[in-house]
């Protein structure tokens, strides 16, 4: 009985998933973001660029009339979940030479995925 327990409980512990977002959670998380940049229909660039409708984008050309760095520009990466995700965790780890500045990143898995599906429900072309 008691090996049954432990596995149940091991199976509690699953990564998260695109079911489990919150985007609620990731508004509150969106506010570490909030200082650079903006989101929503009336979104402006600021000191970073801004990131309404940016699922889906060419990295560094998103944003018209941001100035992005050229490693940005020349990543040839499209931001989709997966970039995304790597990028709220440690962006320097996805496209080193980027000029953005928050070297802590986003640790918690949750949070991130949560922050991605705030973002998302914000794009309403």
């Amino acid at each position: 009985m008691l090996k049954w327990v432990v596995a149940a409980a091991a199976m509690v512990a699953v990564p998260v998933t695109a079911s489990a977002q919150d985007v609620e959670a990731g508004a509150a998380v969106f506010k570490k973001c909030a200082a650079c940049h903006q989101i929503g229909a009336d979104a402006k660039n600021g000191l970073g660029p801004s990131l309404q409708c940016v699922v889906g984008s060419k990295a560094g050309h998103h944003a018209e009339g941001f100035n992005y760095s050229e490693a940005l520009k020349n990543s040839g990466i499209t931001w989709d979940d997966e970039h995304l995700l790597k990028w709220f965790e440690k962006d320097d780890a996805v496209i080193k030479g980027n000029k953005m500045i928050f070297p802590a990143g986003i640790k918690n898995e949750e949070d991130r995925v949560n922050l991605l599906a705030y973002i998302k429900s914000e794009c309403k072309e």
